[in-house]
C-alpha cells in the first residue's frame, strides 16, 4: 500500500497503463480542490513523474506534490515510485514526462542515448549499512564500505538486496564489485522490494542492507536495525531531474522540471523533516 491507503497500479511499467489514469496522490486532491473553489483554468494538462521508492517512503513526494498541486494548477501532476531503472525505462517510452532519479552513471546514459533533457541535480542524502544491533559480521568496525560487505559475506550474515535496477541496488552492486565478491547464496537475498519494505524485511529477518540514510531515519523508530556503518567520506546520493524527450506535453514537463530543480522546492526539501528528526533527510542542492 502507498500514502494514501490505496494501491499503485500492480504494474506500473506496463506499457497498457493510459497516459490520462488517475493515480492516488496528494496531488488530485488539491487540484480537485482547486478546480472546486474556481482558482484552476478550465482546461488542466496531464503531466506524469516517474520518481524512486525513497522519496515515496520517506514522505517527502507527498510535501513536493502538495507544492505542484498550489503552484501549477494548469497541470495535473501524477505521480508514480518505483526504481531509479524502471522510472527511466518509463521516460524512455515515453510513458513518464519527467524523473526525479538518483543514479548518475545511468542518468548520464539515459541522456547520452538522446531520450532525456536538462539533468539537473537538486538533492542529496548518503547510503549507509544499517543492521540488527548485535552487528554478528563486525561491520562497526570496517574501514569502508567494500570491507563492511566483505565481513557480511565472509560470515554468511543475511543480506538483504533491492535486486531490482534501482539506484540504491546499482550502487550495492558497485560496492560488491569493489570488494572483489560475487554475492551468492542462502545468506544473500535479491528482495525486489522498495526501500521502505525492505527496511521492514530486515528489521523482521535481523538482516544488513544498504539503504539511503533519509528513508532509514524515517522509518528507524518502528524498526529494530541501526545505522552500522557510514562511510567516510559518505557515500554520496544526488538525486536528479530530467525532461523525457518523448514526452506527450513538452511545456507541461518543462514547468514541472524547472519548479523542482527551482527555489520552491529546494526550501520544501531544505525544511522536510527538521521538525520531527531535527535535520532534513536530504540536502537540497
Amino acid at each position: 500500500m502507498r500514502h494514501g491507503g490505496a494501491p499503485w497500479p500492480s504494474n506500473p511499467t506496463d506499457p497498457r497503463l493510459p497516459r490520462n489514469a488517475i493515480l492516488p496522490s496528494l496531488v488530485l486532491a488539491l487540484a480537485a480542490a482547486h478546480a472546486a473553489c474556481g482558482d484552476a483554468p478550465a482546461r488542466v494538462e496531464s503531466v506524469l513523474l516517474a520518481t524512486t521508492t525513497s522519496v515515496e517512503d520517506t514522505g517527502l513526494l507527498d510535501a513536493l506534490a502538495a507544492g505542484l498541486a498550489s503552484d501549477l494548477p494548469r497541470w495535473r501532476v501524477r505521480v508514480i515510485a518505483v526504481g531509479t531503472g524502471e522510472a527511466l525505462e518509463l521516460a524512455r517510452r515515453g510513458d513518464a514526462d519527467v524523473v526525479l532519479v538518483h543514479d548518475p552513471a545511468a542518468e548520464q546514459a539515459f541522456i547520452a542515448a538522446g531520450h532525456g533533457d536538462r539533468r539537473r541535480t537538486i538533492m542529496r542524502n548518503d547510503f549507509v549499512v544499517v543492521g540488527p544491533p548485535d552487528d554478528p559480521a563486525g561491520i562497526r568496525e570496517a574501514s569502508d564500505t567494500p570491507d563492511a560487505f566483505a565481513r557480511i559475506a565472509r560470515t554468511g550474515s543475511l543480506f538483504l538486496s533491492r535486486g531490482d535496477s534501482s539506484g540504491t541496488h546499482r550502487r550495492e552492486v558497485s560496492l560488491w564489485r569493489e570488494a572483489g565478491l560475487a554475492p551468492a547464496g542462502q545468506w544473500y537475498l535479491e528482495a525486489g522490494l522498495g526501500q521502505g519494505d525492505l527496511l521492514r524485511m530486515a528489521s523482521e529477518r535481523g538482516a544488513y542492507a544498504l539503504v539511503d540514510r533519509g528513508t532509514f531515519r524515517y522509518h528507524a523508530p518502528r524498526l529494530a536495525l541501526s545505522v552500522l556503518h557510514a562511510d567516510q567520506p559518505p557515500l554520496d546520493n544526488p538525486y536528479s531531474v530530467i525532461v523525457a524527450r518523448r514526452a506527450a506535453d513538452p511545456e507541461g514537463a518543462h514547468a514541472v522540471a524547472d519548479w523542482l530543480a527551482g527555489a520552491r522546492a529546494r526550501a520544501i526539501i531544505a525544511g522536510y523533516g527538521r521538525e520531527t528528526f531535527g535535520t532534513p533527510l536530504f540536502e537540497a542542492l
